[in-house]
C-alpha cells in the first residue's frame, strides 16, 4: 500500500481552497502578472493563471498591512502592522518556483497602521505659517524637511489617497468629506484649472479612500474610487464609483472593501478585494459584467453545512452538471481570466472529481475538485420547493431606474438566510444513474434527478410520522416547511420530484442511497425510514429512540448503570473462581503450577474482554438518560446474508448514538413487477454493543475481506462482483472501537480498540483504496479514521490492524473536525475557515498540490540572480 512515508508527523497538507480568511492587504504585479492577498493571520498568498498558487506564513501572529511586488522582478515586500517588513523571493528549486521570505527588517517608531501615529512623525520644525490672503480658512504650513501643507481650517479635512495619471501631469487627491481634487503638476498652461467635486454632495459625505484614473484609447478618462456615500443615508454601503462620460455606477458589495486596483494589460478590468470575496469588473465589454474567477471562489457566500465528496465521475454525468452550470452563469463576461502569471506545470487530474457543499441558504453547490482550483460547477436551490420570505423577483444585479446614487449589487456573498430550516445536513448522490437525495434541518428528504431541459412539474410530498402517534409527546423545536402545492418550473439541472417529510421535523442525522434497489434511507434523533422513490412509497418506520430506551431500562434493572460496578463485580467472580481452582487443586494432587497458570491466563483474558488495559483506554461510564440514544448516526445498505449462509439477500443497517444496530432484511419484487408490488422490510439482527458507544459506521467484507461494491459499480464494469462464496462479516464501527462479527451468525471475531485515554473518539470513518507505487495493478482497500483529538489513522482490512497515525487537525479545531469528509482515494478535506479547505493526502499515488514556475521577466536582472542561487546560499523560511 503507498500511504504517505511514515518519516511525515502529519499528512501532507497539499493545498487550500477557496477564499482567505480576514484578508487585510492587497498587491498585483503588472510584470508578473501575479495577484498577492495578505491576511489578518499573517499569511501570503499568491495567485497567478489557474493552478498557479503559492503560500507563505510570517513567523509573526501580525496582520499584513500593505504588500508591494519590486517593479520587474520576482521580489515582493510586506508591512504588518507590528512595524516589520519583510522581503519575499520566488526562487526556483527543481524546476519549480518556491516562496521564500529572504529578510526582514523593523521601523522604528510606535508600532500600529499609520492611523495609529498619524501627527507623531518628526517631520521637523514649522519653518512657514501662512494664511490664505483670499480665503482666511485656509493656511499653508511649510516644514523644515521641505513639505508644505495646505491645511482648512474650517472642515479639518484629512488626505484619504493620492494617485499620478498615466500621463505624469496630475495628480488626484481624495478626502475625507467625500471629496476629490486633481491637481496640475508643473504646468504652464493657466487657463485649466485644478478640478474639485464633492460627487455624492450636498450632505456630509464619507471619505473617499481610494482614487484611480484610467486613460481609454478614446473618449473620456474612467474615475474609480472607493467611498464618498452620502453618511446619513448609505453610510453602511461598501460602495466602489465607477464613472466613464455619462455612465456612472456604485458598484454595492456585501462586506468591507479592503483595496482595489485596475489590470491594464490586456482586457481592461477592475479587480475589487472586499472582506469576503474577489470582485473582477470586466471594463470593456457594455453593463460591466462580472468576470467568473476560477479560484478565490467564496465557498461561505451562505454558510456551509455539511459536504459531501464523489471519486471518478462518468464523462457523461460530468458534461451534463457542467451544461446545467453553464447555462446559470450566462451573466458573466465572456473575457478570459486577466490574472495569468506563472505556468501551471502539475499534471492533469487522473480523473474527475466532486465536491458537494451544502449550505445554509438550502443549496448545494457542486465543485470540481479534479485539480487544485476548487472550480464552481453547478448551483442547486432547494428553496423553490417550499413556501419561503424568499422574493423570486429579487435580482441583486438590479438596481431601481433613476436611483440616485445609482447602486448596482455585485458579489456573491450573501451571509443571511431567508429560512434556516432550509439548511442542507446530508447528501448523498449517485454518479452512476445521476440521482441526487438531500435532507435538511426540518427534517425534509428531497430526492432529484437530472434533467437537461427546463420543467414544469409538481413535487409529491409524503409524511413519514417517525413517532407512531405516541403518547405525552410534545415537539418543541421548529415546524416544518410547507411544500409548494401548485406546479413549479424548475431549470435544467437537478429536479426534484419527491419529498419526505419527517415528523416531527427534526434534522436529518443520516442519509443514505441505493439507486440500484430505488431505496432511500433516512434517520432522525427519533428513529429511521425507509422511501420507495420509484413507487413514492414508505416501507420501513423504526421508532427507534423507544427501542434504544428499552434497551438502557432493561440494562439497569441490574441495578445503577455503572460500568465501574460491573467491573469490579467481573473482577471479584474472577477472583473467587482462582480461589476455587486452587481448593480444587489441593484436593486433587495435581500440577498445581500448570493450574494456576492456566487459571492466571483465563483471568487475563477476561480482563482483555472488559477492555481494562490501562495503556490503551479508560472506560468511561455512560448516562441511562441520555436523550440521544436514539438518535440516528449511520445507515447502510448491502446485499449480503442475514438468514443463512447460503442465500443472500438486500438489507439495510442502522447505528444509533446508543451502541444499537438493527439489520432488516428486504424483500424487493423481480424486476417485471418492481413498479407494482411494494418492497418489504422485516427486522432480521439486533446488536447491542456493550460499551454503547455510539455507532459511526457499518461496512460489509465479502468473502475475500473486500468491501462491498457501490451500487451499479459492477453493472458498469468498474468493480469486481462481491465474493458471495466465502462467508460475510460485518465491520461496526464505534467511537471507542473498530468490531469485526461473522455473518450471518453475528458472533463476534475480532476488535480493534481506539486508545482514549486522552479521551480520544472516532468522530470520521470512510473507505479508501490505495494504490499502489510500483505497480498500476495492485492496491488495497482501508479504513480512514479521523478523531476527536485531529489525528487520522489508516486501519487495514479485513483483520482491523492499525497501520499508520498522523495527527491532523488541531484538537481545538472542532468545526474543521466535524467538517472533515474523505476521498474514495485517500485524500481528505476540511474547513481551516469557514471560507477556505484544506485539503491533505494519505496517499503517495494520489496528491494534488501546486506544481508551478514564475520567471523573471528578461530585462531584470537581480531577479535572475535570486533565481539562481544554489539551494541554502542565504538563511531563508520556506514554504509550499
Amino acid at each position: 500500500i503507498s500511504f504517505s512515508p511514515s518519516s511525515f508527523h502529519s499528512p501532507p497538507q497539499t493545498v487550500e481552497h477557496g477564499f482567505p480568511h480576514q484578508p487585510s492587504a492587497l498587491g498585483y504585479s503588472p510584470s508578473l502578472k501575479l495577484l498577492a492577498i495578505g491576511t489578518r493571520s499573517g499569511a501570503i498568498k499568491l495567485y497567478g493563471a489557474p493552478g498557479v498558487e503559492f503560500m507563505g506564513l510570517h513567523d509573526e501572529n501580525a496582520a499584513v498591512t500593505q504588500v508591494h511586488f519590486m517593479p520587474h522582478q520576482v521580489e515582493l515586500v510586506t508591512l504588518l502592522d507590528d512595524n516589520s517588513l519583510h522581503m519575499w523571493t520566488l526562487r526556483g528549486h527543481n524546476g519549480l518556483s518556491e516562496l521564500l521570505e529572504i529578510g526582514r527588517f523593523t521601523l522604528t517608531g510606535p508600532p500600529g497602521v499609520p492611523d495609529d501615529y498619524i501627527g507623531r512623525r518628526n517631520l521637523e520644525h514649522v519653518e512657514a505659517l501662512q494664511e490664505n490672503p483670499v480665503d482666511p480658512d485656509q493656511v499653508i504650513i511649510g516644514y523644515g524637511r521641505g513639505l508644505m501643507v495646505i491645511w482648512d481650517l474650517e472642515k479639518k479635512l484629512q488626505l484619504e489617497s493620492v494617485c499620478w495619471t498615466e500621463d505624469g501631469k496630475y495628480i488626484l487627491s481624495s478626502h475625507s468629506d467625500g471629496s476629490y481634487c486633481r491637481w496640475m503638476v508643473g504646468g504652464q498652461d493657466t487657463n485649466e484649472e485644478e478640478k474639485s467635486d464633492i460627487p455624492y454632495g450636498h450632505f456630509p459625505c464619507k471619505a473617499i479612500s481610494k482614487i484611480v484614473q484610467l486613460p481609454t484609447e478614446e473618449g473620456p478618462p474612467f474615475l474609480l474610487f472607493s467611498g464618498g456615500m452620502p453618511r446619513a443615508s448609505y453610510g453602511d454601503r461598501h460602495c466602489i464609483t465607477v464613472i466613464h462620460g455619462k455612465k456612472h455606477v456604485a458598484l454595492d458589495f456585501t462586506s468591507r472593501i479592503i483595496d482595489f486596483f485596475v489590470i491594464r494589460d490586456g482586457p481592461d478590468a477592475l479587480v475589487v478585494l472586499v472582506e469576503e470575496e474577489l470582485v473582477v469588473i470586466d471594463l470593456q465589454t457594455e453593463g460591466w459584467p462580472i468576470i467568473q474567477t476560477p479560484y478565490l471562489v467564496p465557498l461561505h457566500s451562505s454558510a456551509i453545512t455539511c459536504s459531501h465528496h464523489v471519486s471518478t465521475i462518468p464523462l457523461k454525468l460530468w458534461e451534463r452538471i457542467f451544461a446545467a452550470g453553464k447555462h446559470q452563469n450566462a451573466h458573466y463576461s465572456k473575457k478570459p481570466w486577466p490574472v495569468t502569471g506563472g505556468q501551471n506545470l502539475a499534471p492533469d487530474p487522473p480523473q474527475r472529481d466532486l465536491l458537494l457543499t451544502g449550505h445554509e441558504d438550502g443549496t448545494v453547490r457542486f465543485w470540481d475538485a479534479s485539480g487544485v482550483c476548487l472550480y464552481p460547477m453547478y448551483k442547486l436551490s432547494t428553496a423553490g420547493v417550499f413556501h419561503t420570505d424568499a422574493d423570486p423577483n429579487d435580482n441583486m444585479n438590479q438596481g431601481t431606474e433613476g436611483e440616485w446614487p445609482p447602486f448596482r449589487k455585485v458579489g456573491c456573498f450573501d451571509p443571511y438566510s431567508d429560512d434556516p430550516r432550509l439548511g442542507i445536513q446530508k447528501i448523498h448522490l449517485c454518479k452512476y444513474s445521476g440521482y441526487l437525495t438531500v435532507a435538511g434541518t426540518a427534517g425534509q428528504i428531497l430526492m432529484l434527478e437530472l434533467n437537461d431541459e427546463a420543467a414544469e412539474q409538481t413535487v409529491e410530498a409524503k409524511v413519514v410520522d417517525l413517532l407512531q402517534g405516541q403518547e405525552g409527546f410534545r415537539w418543541k423545536g421548529h415546524t416544518q416547511l410547507d411544500i409548494q402545492e401548485d406546479p413549479v418550473m424548475f431549470p435544467a439541472g437537478f429536479q426534484p420530484f419527491a419529498v419526505v417529510q419527517c415528523q416531527p421535523p427534526a434534522v436529518v442525522t443520516a442519509l443514505t442511497l441505493h439507486s440500484e434497489w430505488k431505496l432511500i434511507a433516512f434517520g432522525t434523533s427519533h428513529g429511521f425510514g425507509l422511501y420507495d422513490y420509484q413507487q413514492k412509497n414508505s416501507v420501513l418506520i423504526n421508532i427507534c429512540a423507544a427501542v434504544c430506551i428499552s434497551y438502557v431500562d432493561q440494562l439497569a434493572m441490574e441495578g445503577p448503570l455503572s460500568r465501574v460496578k460491573s467491573i469490579k463485580k467481573s473482577l471479584r467472580q474472577s477472583f473467587r473462581r482462582i480461589r476455587r481452582s486452587r481448593v480444587s487443586l489441593r484436593k486433587q494432587h495435581v500440577n498445581t503450577a500448570t493450574k494456576l497458570q492456566e487459571a492466571n491466563a483465563r483471568l487475563e483474558a477476561e480482563l482483555a474482554e472488559m477492555e481494562l488495559a490501562p495503556v490503551q483506554r479508560k472506560i468511561e461510564a455512560r448516562s441511562s438518560d441520555d436523550s440521544f440514544t436514539g438518535l440516528v448516526r449511520t445507515l447502510y445498505f448491502a446485499d449480503t446474508f442475514l438468514s443463512d449462509s447460503s442465500h443472500n439477500t438486500p438489507s439495510l443497517w442502522a447505528g444509533t448514538n446508543g451502541g444499537c444496530v438493527f439489520a432488516y432484511m428486504l424483500r424487493l419484487p423481480s424486476v417485471e413487477h418492481r413498479a407494482d408490488e411494494p418492497v418489504t422490510a422485516q427486522l432480521s439482527k439486533e446488536i447491542q454493543l456493550m460499551h454503547r458507544a455510539p455507532v459511526v459506521g457499518i461496512v460489509v467484507l465479502d468473502g475475500h475481506g473486500a468491501p462491498l461494491p457501490e451500487p451499479l459499480e459492477v453493472a458498469h464494469d468498474l468493480a469486481r462482483a462481491p465474493d458471495m462464496q466465502g462467508s460475510h462479516h460485518l465491520l461496526v464501527v464505534s467511537e471507542e472501537q473498530f468490531k469485526v462479527f461473522t455473518l450471518p451468525k453475528v458472533s463476534a471475531k475480532m476488535k480493534l480498540k481506539l486508545t482514549a485515554v486522552d479521551g480520544s473518539r472516532v468522530r470520521r470513518v470512510g473507505m479508501a483504496w490505495f494504490g499502489s507505487s510500483r505497480t498500476e495493478d495492485y492496491g488495497e482497500s482501508g479504513l480512514l479514521v479521523l478523531t476527536n483529538q485531529g489525528d487520522v489513522h489508516v486501519v487495514s482490512l479485513p483483520h482491523v490492524k492499525m497501520q499508520v497515525h498522523y495527527p491532523c487537525i488541531r484538537r481545538e479545531d472542532v468545526s474543521g473536525i466535524a467538517s472533515c469528509v474523505f476521498t474514495k482515494h485517500g485524500q481528505g478535506f476540511y474547513l481551516i475557515s469557514p471560507s477556505e479547505f484544506e485539503r491533505f493526502s494519505l496517499s503517495t499515488r494520489c496528491v494534488v498540490e501546486p506544481r508551478c514556475l514564475v520567471e523573471a521577466p528578461l530585462h531584470s536582472g537581480c531577479s535572475n540572480q535570486h533565481q539562481s542561487q544554489p539551494d541554502g546560499a542565504s538563511s531563508t523560511h520556506r514554504y509550499s
